[in-house]
Parts: structure tokens; C-alpha cells; sequence
């Protein structure tokens, strides 16, 4: 089985090029996280706490693991405790890597 690296955008079956506008959405990649906001003390930047669970090798007990995740946030529209769908990005910074594409009130 051979496989084939795809290229970063093809235009959907059925669709002609020229009446295909690219967008942000259609060339969305990289890993998507859910997460609550803890800190909007900086400027255009957020601190996301992404909670997931893991099945501890031994005892077969799930456990909660908590990361702290620096997101760009544009518009400076995210509150602490907000719910927000963030997305892996080009590095912005030494630490912050990811954009905020969502925000849901808490």
C-alpha cells in the first residue's frame, strides 16, 4: 500500500475553481481543544486550562490531568471562565501556539 501526502487545499468534488472561495474554515488544520479561560491578563493573549481524563495503568481509575495552554485572542473578547474552542496555529510567540476560534459564556 503506497500512501499519498495530500496537499494543504483541494477544491470538493462537484465544485468549479473558480466558483470556490477559499476561506479560514476550508483551510482549517491542526488539532482543535476545549478549554476554560483562567487568566486574560495580557494583551490579545489568553491562558486555557484543558481538562482530560486518563485511565491510570494499574488501578483502572480514570484521573483528571489539567494543562495550561497560551491562546491569541484578537479582539480581547474572552472572560475568565469562559468555555472557548481554541486551534493549533504557527508559534506567536516563545509560548503561544494556539487561536481561539469560539467562545461560549460560561
Amino acid at each position: 500500500m503506497q500512501y499519498v501526502k495530500t496537499p494543504a487545499f483541494q477544491v470538493p468534488p462537484g465544485t468549479d475553481r473558480e466558483e470556490f472561495v477559499m476561506t479560514d474554515v476550508n483551510t482549517q488544520r491542526g488539532r482543535l481543544l476545549e478549554g476554560r479561560v483562567v487568566s486574560t491578563r495580557m494583551d490579545k493573549t489568553v491562558t486555557v486550562e484543558v481538562t482530560r481524563f486518563v485511565k491510570h495503568p494499574r488501578y483502572r481509575k480514570y484521573i483528571s490531568r489539567r494543562k495550561n495552554y497560551k491562546a491569541h485572542d484578537e479582539n480581547n473578547e474572552c472572560r475568565e471562565n469562559d468555555v472557548v474552542i481554541m486551534r493549533e496555529s504557527r508559534p506567536m510567540s516563545k509560548t503561544k501556539r494556539w487561536v481561539v476560534v469560539e467562545r461560549r459564556a460560561h
